[in-house]
């Protein structure tokens, strides 16, 4: 039996699409249930942010979250075994329309939910940043005056653009990876294969 933690929302709803056509038969959370048992399977739905914990710590064996989440986390001891190729997103830099981040200031403030990424990516360019955590409405911040700028995902783009924010540069790609925790990965490891290939073979027709 293989417990695999799913983030809530367009993942876990994707993910399970996938799983249905894997097993022949449709599996779906009922209710407000955070636990689902198959046969073979037991998934957890958990908030995006927290799958990574939950497969470190070996409360799930496997995981299934975006590519920013790890990034964004990546002082955590996970395997990456596989891009799903689902859950597309982009991680960008952003700013008010007509009123780009002027880097000739001797530092900008960044908003952002994602304050490790967005260090990273200054630091590398050696721009003196300051960043402000923020759990939600971040495209708020250009536009009170909080922020020069601000890191975040984007799917279409659609809610930057209703905001009067643009793109300024594409820090990342993202999609879903399945993710494996180390110890699981030993004593597990011909389940944990069987089910990587079986997920493989789908995504591969499927694309």
């Amino acid at each position: 039996m293989l417990t695999i933690a799913l983030p809530k929302g367009r993942i876990a709803n994707e993910s399970l699409v996938i799983f249905s056509k894997m097993i022949g038969r449709d599996i779906i959370f009922t209710d407000r249930k955070l636990i689902l048992k198959d046969s073979e399977y037991t998934f957890l739905l958990v908030r995006n942010q927290d799958v990574p914990t939950y497969v470190y710590y070996g409360a799930a064996d496997l995981g299934i979250v975006g590519l920013d989440v790890l990034e964004e986390h990546n002082e955590i001891d996970i395997v990456r075994l596989l891009n799903l190729n689902i859950g597309k997103c982009k991680v960008v830099v952003g700013s008010k329309c007509g009123n780009p981040i002027d880097y000739l200031k001797p530092r900008i403030t960044i908003a952002t939910k994602m304050t490790n990424i967005a260090h990273r990516f200054f630091s590398a360019r050696a721009i003196p940043v300051d960043v402000i955590k923020l759990y939600g409405s971040i495209e708020l911040a250009p536009l009170v005056g909080l922020a020069d700028g601000i890191v975040d995902i984007v799917e279409s783009g659609d809610t930057i653009r209703q905001n009067n924010l643009q793109i300024d540069e594409v820090i990342m790609e993202s999609s879903a990876y399945l993710i494996a925790n180390t110890n699981s990965f030993f004593s597990k490891k011909e389940l944990i294969f069987e089910l990587k290939n079986k997920l493989g073979n789908i995504i591969a027709n499927q694309y």
